[in-house]
């Protein structure tokens, strides 16, 4: 018989033993799969994946502040010039509501005076035997009544008299022969030629009114007229009848809209009183004949003069272009900013019709833009700083936050560097950490140890299991194999049971804590978090379960669980929740398949652990969300196969390669960097202890989505009564 060196023999050995936790810094197959998986992520996500904690903490606290708040704010900034502009909008359709009911009612009221000269007795007799005081009493009602001209018309519309005299004739064009010529009571706005207003209102201070010297206006549309010579005019018209209703005759009254100052301004001062309008604002009212400005209180550019009343005044200018073609060419009304003369005001427009229908001029109101557009834009800046002061603010907390965060883990990643390379004795220390984390620094330094110490009793143990194998002959080399895996076993469950009692301490003190909230909280809030504490215990026990676990895997024969009848498809149903955090960091779609099992009116319950058989498909789960780190989908199913239950967690992952399929549910086989490789094995055992088994294999190809594993786990179903 030959003996093995002592060198060859020990060397397997001290490489597995050595480092049970998986700390050993070379494990090919595990790094093969790791970066097969990292592989498999979609490129934004991996960049990300790779990125050190700080960065993806500084990426996470400064992606809202740099992308969501610059994009709140400028949504606030446009909301806020909008609204502001429609309020001035809202604003100028009141003023313009205004200055229009003024101008109905001042016609209103030439109506009504004219109507008051026609019923009068004194007209009466003067239709009846016309006499020399015709124009007396004309021109003695016009006064009266405030009116530019009264006029006397016989039944058939030709002209007897005016204010100025008698007069005789008519011109069969003018709109003031064909309102009486109708025989109808009208008001309305009308536009005459200068012929047409001296024969209805002669004098000299009419027509001087009349002509409008044009001046040239920016944006005003092409032109090759110089003057304006018609007049807009207010026109009524009342029958006089006599005791018989035989119409007697006409009485036609009214004013002439031409340099009309007086009515314009007191427009004005009705739609702008002093100090309507803050911030230095001035209001303005117009009145346009065609697209002129025949009678208006907006000054000219440069103090012009128009040749007659108001030389301060901008008669004579026109509207812009796009203003003439909205309102007279269209017929809307305008209610935006206009260019008016020399400056932009918020302007309405109202287009103004005569008798006919036609659009002859408009009734302008407007004030002044620019004290209210640098109010909109001091605003605006204001809102811009307090958004950028706030960000600014914001950024600084957070960082500050995420240094406590980063920096504890910083540090633990460097020890656990440190141990990886060989050097065992590196701890994390203290840290500036009160919370979790600072506690998860000071177990890890528990856990290594506990894990040195362990290790050198490993290292010992392993010496003198080599100098036993290195007197064994070769015959005794199958026997020598057992041997050792015995040994590595019992050792691992030593460990494990050491690790269970550290880990029972924080789970005592968690259970402590909490059952100390609930003495402090009273009946209202007790009830409100009922459901999460709730869940915590229940989360706790999983972890004694858990600790329960690793005992049994060191000491088997002294631990089991209570049997219950257990809905396989509900338990596997509600483990999805004891995952549901890991599911929450990925783009992963669960798809559920429970109806067959049902419908086929086999039996569906099994006799199980309730919390073992939890574990299992825990693990499961757990395991294929970590096999899709960039999403994927997530199908969940169960069915009967005569007295089975099967139940099938499959993933869109990877897959599995040959060489892992083949020893998958062997002890210490793991592709995860940090995993034990326990996990398969502790939960095929716990199936195989009632009867039942677990299987794996990769997905069939001809079926939706080509890649991924598939688990099943075969359970006894429960006889039914």
């Amino acid at each position: 018989m030959t003996t093995l060196p002592a060198q060859a023999a020990a060397a397997p050995m001290a490489t597995s033993l050595a480092l049970p936790a998986g700390l050993a810094a070379g494990d090919p197959s595990r790094d093969g799969l790791a970066g097969q998986a990292e592989t498999a992520m979609p490129p934004p996500l991996g960049r990300f994946a790779r990125l050190s904690i700080r960065n993806k903490l500084l990426a996470m606290v400064l992606l809202p502040l740099v992308g969501v708040l610059p994009l709140l704010g400028a949504i606030l900034l446009w909301w806020s010039n909008e609204a502001f502009d429609q309020v001035l909008i809202t604003k100028i359709r009141s003023d313009l509501a205004v200055a229009q009911g003024y101008f109905e009612r001042t016609l209103s009221e030439v109506g009504a005076s004219a109507l008051a000269i026609a019923e009068s007795k004194a007209v009466h007799d003067v239709l009846a035997a016309p006499s020399a005081r015709q124009a007396a009493l004309l021109e003695a009602m016009r006064r009266r009544e405030r009116l530019d001209f009264v006029n006397l018309r016989a039944a058939d519309g030709s002209l007897r008299a005016t204010h100025g005299g008698a007069a005789s004739g008519h011109d069969p064009a003018s709109p003031a022969f064909k309102a009486s010529a109708g025989g109808g009571e009208h008001v309305s706005v009308e536009v005459l030629n200068a012929a047409q207003l001296a024969l209805i209102g002669p004098g000299p201070e009419l027509a001087g009114r009349v002509p409008v010297p044009l001046v040239p206006t920016r944006n005003a549309a092409t032109t090759g007229r110089a003057v304006e010579n018609r007049a807009m005019v207010l026109l009524a018209t009342r029958s006089v009848r006599g005791a018989d209703g035989r119409v007697l005759g006409h009485v036609q009254a009214g004013v002439l809209l031409n340099r009309n100052l007086a009515f314009i301004d007191h427009i004005n001062e009705i739609v702008y009183p002093a100090g309507s309008l803050p911030f230095g604002s001035q209001g303005t009212a117009t009145l346009f004949l065609d697209d002129v400005r025949i009678s208006t209180n907006v000054r000219l550019f440069g103090g012009g003069q128009d040749g007659g009343q108001g030389s301060d005044r901008a008669i004579g200018t026109r509207v812009s272009q796009s203003v003439r073609d909205a309102v007279l060419g269209e017929g809307r009304t305008w209610l935006d900013r206009a260019f008016v003369v020399s400056d932009w005001y918020v302007s309405g427009y109202l287009p103004l019709a005569d008798s006919a229908g036609q659009r002859v001029g408009m009734l302008y109101v407007g004030y002044l833009e620019r004290p209210f557009t640098v109010l909109k834009y001091a605003m605006l800046a204001a809102i811009g700083v307090v958004f950028f002061a706030a960000m600014i603010l914001a950024a600084f907390v957070s960082l500050r936050w995420a240094r406590a965060i980063f920096k504890p883990l910083e540090q633990m990643e460097a020890t656990m560097r440190s141990v990886q390379a060989g050097a065992l004795d590196s701890r994390v220390g203290r840290v500036a950490s009160g919370d979790e984390i600072g506690r998860l620094a000071g177990h890890l330094d528990h856990l290594l140890d506990a894990v040195g110490e362990k290790t050198a009793e490993l290292q010992r143990w392993n010496a003198e299991l080599d100098a036993k194998v290195a007197e064994r002959t070769r015959e005794l080399e199958e026997a020598q194999k057992h041997l050792v895996r015995s040994e590595k076993l019992a050792t691992v469950g030593q460990l494990t049971a050491s690790i269970a009692h550290e880990v029972n301490n924080p789970i005592a003190v968690i259970q402590g804590n909490l059952d100390l909230v609930r003495e402090l909280l009273d009946a209202e809030a007790r009830a409100k978090v009922a459901p999460e504490l709730k869940l915590v215990d229940a989360q706790i026990e999983r972890m004694r379960l858990i600790v329960t676990q690793l005992l049994q895997f060191a000491r088997p024969a002294e631990f089991a669980g209570y049997v219950d009848s257990i809905d396989a498809a509900h338990l596997l149903d509600e483990s999805l929740v004891l995952v549901q955090h890991l599911l929450a960091k990925t783009r992963i779609e669960v798809r559920r398949d429970f109806g067959a099992t049902h419908a086929t009116g086999l039996p569906t319950t099994v006799a199980i652990n309730r919390q073992e058989l939890q574990q299992v498909f825990v693990n499961l789960l757990v395991n294929a969300i970590h096999a899709m780190p960039g999403g994927g989908r997530l199908e969940l199913a169960t069915r009967t196969s005569g007295d089975e239950v099967w139940c099938e967690v499959a993933d869109t992952g990877p897959g599995l390669p040959p060489e892992l399929l083949a020893q998958l549910f062997q002890p210490f086989t793991t592709r995860k960097k940090d995993g034990t490789g326990l996990g398969l094995w502790i939960s095929r055992g716990i199936v195989e202890r009632y009867g039942g088994d677990i299987r794996a294999r990769n997905r069939d190809p001809g079926r939706e989505g080509t890649t991924g594993a598939r688990f099943v786990v075969v359970l006894k179903a429960e006889a039914r009564a």
